[in-house]
């Protein structure tokens, strides 16, 4: 898995969610390491900034449970303008 860093610049837009506690493969994981809640898998769309100082369009998903904010975001796709 290669790792790209990366910081979001502004909202994040269109957030949906993928999936609930139930239909998340990680969730026991999640639960290990961030402790017990609500886990849901999300997705939206946000304007990023790359390592390299690029500015992107990206599609974005994390895991998020109430009290425990956004945790491992990951970039799926992205495109430029």
């Amino acid at each position: 898995m290669k790792i790209i860093h990366f910081k979001i610049l502004g909202e994040i837009a269109g957030i949906e969610t993928i999936a609930r506690a139930g239909g998340i493969r990680e969730v026991k994981r999640l639960r290990k390491i961030y402790g017990t809640g609500n886990w849901r898998k999300r997705k939206g769309l946000a304007r990023v900034r790359l390592a390299d100082g690029t500015m992107v369009n990206a599609e974005l998903h994390w895991y998020e449970a109430h009290g425990r904010g956004k945790k491992e975001l990951k970039l799926k796709r992205i495109w430029r303008d």
